[in-house]
């Protein structure tokens, strides 16, 4: 019997060294969780209720150790790490695994990958910039941004109290004498098209009284619309607090001066918060909501998994969030390879959502998860399971010796 316990062993302290090892091998691997052997006596017991010596030993479990690893901060966009629980979700060829290995890249087709192929999952979001409740591949779309053509301007600015009525008149905009200050700023057609809106601010003999005009692209201006102010240099309340223009399109011409083909611009330019004071004339700000079309120049993520993409037209918007996975019991995942797992019954379903809720982990961007093994923790493992290996043996060796003996009595 001794030869048999002294074998099973061996064969415990063989797949001990080869666990220690494994975990050895990857300890540059990102993601890599440590594992352990787990041990049981084999004991047999007679039927008659007495006790019988054990029987030796036998492998019960490969345990993964999946506490967190440390984080190495790459620089790279693309790399995810999880700080707290859960697992990123890929797709190898529509079946779901789990990692906590986060080096992605972007493939041919714009989907985030990991190395091997797999797609990871989440939430994609739609062309306003809202993240969508359906899990799915994460795509990275790369085709132009559509433009949004200017519907408001709003203009903040200071007339000047001081200002005197032009010696010149009438207004001509070629004529810096005709009118008191000028301002301009950027408006957008449906085309994507940038145009300049000017505006010129001509006071008028009328005590507090200015009368605007406003040119795109150095067009003929549209009649004046009158503005006064109260005592307090405020906009007056019957005064008008908004320009309604409207620029037909054979107006909207491009730089070489033919029309561009957009529609009629038809927008307004909100002058409430304008002021009359006995100060400079200033422009505080000049907002505007269009925008041209843009293209796709970066994307990071945030502590959410949130992807938010910027794009040449000064626009940003949210594409994609990464959806995270979390389990009942992380040692019931199957390792399938390439640091990733697979459900199974000892797992349980995975509880999946986004990341930062119900006991899922953030997300820390340009960053990967290092592997958890403790090199000098394994090296002292191996010294102890080599002495194990060496002490069977010599269990065998001994055992022969004796059986030896038996057989040269005479």
């Amino acid at each position: 019997m001794a030869f048999s316990t002294a074998i099973s062993g061996i064969k415990a302290a063989q797949a001990n060294l080869d666990v220690i090892s494994n975990n050895i091998a990857n300890a540059s691997t990102v993601g890599f969780k440590a594992s352990r052997a787990q041990f049981a006596e084999i004991y047999a017991s007679s039927v008659s209720g007495g006790s019988n010596a054990g029987q030796g030993v036998e492998l019960t479990e490969i345990r993964a150790d999946f506490s967190q690893g440390s984080l190495d901060f790459t620089g790279n966009g693309l790399d995810l790490a999880i700080s707290g629980d859960g697992f990123f979700i890929v797709s190898n060829g529509g079946a779901s695994e789990y990692t906590r290995a986060g080096s992605f890249l972007v493939d041919r087709d714009g989907f985030l990958t990991n190395e091997s192929g797999n797609r990871l999952q989440g939430y994609q979001g739609n062309t306003d910039g809202v993240i969508t409740g359906e899990l799915g591949d994460l795509f990275i779309d790369t085709t132009l941004v559509d433009p949004k053509v200017t519907s408001k301007v709003t203009i903040t600015s200071n007339l000047d109290s001081r200002e005197a009525a032009p010696a010149t008149t009438p207004f001509a905009p070629t004529d810096p004498t005709s009118y008191n200050s000028t301002t301009s700023t950027t408006i957008y057609d449906s085309l994507g098209n940038s145009h300049i809106l000017q505006l010129y601010y001509v006071k008028t003999a009328t005590a507090n009284t200015w009368d605007v005009y406003t040119s795109v692209d150095g067009g003929t201006p549209p009649a004046a619309t009158q503005i006064s102010f109260d005592p307090d240099g405020t906009l007056a309340t019957a005064s008008a607090n908004s320009i309604a223009i409207t620029t037909p399109a054979a107006e909207l011409l491009s730089a070489t001066g033919v029309a561009t083909g957009a529609a009629d611009l038809v927008y307004s330019v909100d002058i409430l918060a304008t002021t009359q004071l006995g100060s400079d004339f200033s422009v505080n700000s000049a907002i505007q909501d269009g925008y041209g079309a843009g293209q796709l120049i970066s994307f990071e993520f945030d502590d959410s998994g949130t992807a938010f993409a910027r794009y040449t037209n000064g626009q940003s918007r949210a594409i994609g969030q990464v959806a995270l996975a979390s389990f009942r019991n992380n040692n019931g995942l199957q390792p399938v390879g390439g640091s990733n797992y697979v459900e199974s019954f000892g797992s349980g379903s995975p509880n999946i959502g986004v990341p930062g809720n119900s006991g899922r982990g953030d997300i820390q961007a340009s960053a990967v998860e290092q592997a958890n093994v403790d090199i000098t923790q394994e090296l002292v493992n191996l010294i102890v399971a080599q002495r194990n290996f060496q002490a069977n043996a010599q269990v065998i060796s001994t055992e022969d010796q004796a059986t030896q003996a038996v057989i040269n009595l005479r």
